[in-house]
């Protein structure tokens, strides 16, 4: 084994007294060398009195040992009946004095009455909900028709751009030297 390490048994051989601080005047000084300071005190189980022992051993167990003030197991026997006493109405008296139920009553009030406003809320939010949908059904509905009426008006002007431009080529090929001083005076419009 090394110098660095030291050596602790694995099992002591006696227990060792436990050191306890000692404040200075109140008990003498230890007798022993190195220990100023300190009393050595060594602590053992308490005894059982001879009166209590079960199979020759002592025991430390509360149901072995009998008290002064600990009940035997006859005083709590449950079929013996107490006369003259309900339970339940004496717990609901004691209960009923010891709640006050006016807080209860007033939060339970406020607790309907806040519940009530939120319900109405949300039932104006429905109807607003819905009431925005059927309007954005009609306006969905306009913009169709309207789609429809531009698409019928695009159509119409092609129809009519066709026809224009096939009357300027038959006034050009049958009136050409009208048709150049007129456009000349009325030049077309620039399409952009």
């Amino acid at each position: 084994m090394s110098a660095t390490h030291a050596y602790y048994p694995t099992h002591p051989s006696a227990s060792l007294p436990i050191n306890m601080p000692q404040k200075p005047g109140y008990y003498p000084n230890p007798p022993y060398h190195g220990y100023a300071g300190y009393v050595r005190v060594s602590v053992s189980p308490p005894e059982a009195p001879e009166s209590v022992t079960t199979s020759g051993v002592a025991s430390y167990e509360p149901s072995a040992t009998s008290s002064s003030y600990a009940a035997s197991a006859s005083d709590y026997d449950s079929s013996a009946s107490t006369t003259g006493v309900d339970l339940m109405e004496y717990m609901g008296n004691r209960l009923n004095g010891a709640l006050d139920p006016v807080p209860l009553d007033r939060s339970l009030a406020k607790q309907a009455q806040t519940s009530g406003e939120l319900n109405a809320k949300h039932r104006e939010l429905l109807e607003l909900q819905a009431l925005a949908q059927r309007r954005l059904a009609g306006v969905r509905s306009n913009f169709a028709d309207g789609m429809r009426a531009a698409k019928d008006v695009q159509k119409d002007l092609q129809w009519t751009q066709k026809r224009v431009d096939a009357l300027n080529e038959r006034a050009a090929r049958k009136y050409p030297d009208q048709y150049k001083s007129a456009q000349r005076r009325y030049p077309a419009p620039v399409d952009y």
